[in-house]
């Protein structure tokens, strides 16, 4: 009786399996949603290439430890700049720059601004510092960040930050849509 039900197992399975074709290859992978690929290496290079652009010597722009940064793009409108002043913006991302020599400050900046970029972060936060243990050098920290920020095309405007948010020791930076 066991053969007689295998037979009859096999003729139906048979019978089922008539419109089927082998397939050409052993694995089928289901569709996966496939992330977006970060270039790395691109990113790492593109930093190193922002730091040397990044100069110590552009335009002579003292600024002193309680002064007020701001700056923004031809073409930006000024109510945006308004909200960014007023904090009206959300951070998405932020750094903190205390206890970073200058190199190491500007590679830090060239490293994140990027990332920020890429991840579609529109408004940054940046702690630099009030420069109140560089005594009679001023804001160093300060003094550089502005200067380099000026220089990005990444960079659309910039702002000291409200008092709750760093005050005079902190910038919102509003940064370009990325390319595609």
């Amino acid at each position: 009786m066991t053969n007689k039900h295998n037979k009859d197992d096999k003729t139906l399975f048979r019978s089922q399996m008539d419109d089927v074709s082998r397939l050409k290859h052993d694995k089928i992978n289901p569709e996966a949603k496939h992330t977006k690929p970060v270039p790395r290496q691109s990113h790492a290079s593109e930093a190193q290439v922002m730091v040397d652009m990044m100069s110590d010597n552009f335009d002579d722009i003292d600024v002193e430890t309680g002064e007020e940064l701001h700056f923004m793009r031809d073409g930006i409108q000024t109510s945006v700049v308004r909200k960014l002043k007023r904090g009206q913006f959300r951070i998405e991302g932020e750094m903190d720059l205390h206890g970073l020599n200058i190199d190491a400050a500007r590679q830090a900046i060239s490293t994140f601004l990027p990332l920020c970029q890429s991840e579609n972060r529109r408004c940054i936060r940046i702690i630099h510092g009030k420069g109140l243990s560089s005594k009679h050098k001023g804001p160093v920290l300060k003094k550089m960040v502005n200067r380099w920020l000026r220089q990005r095309k990444d960079v659309l405007a910039f702002t000291s930050a409200l008092p709750k948010h760093g005050g005079t020791g902190a910038i919102y930076v509003l940064l370009k849509k990325p390319e595609i």
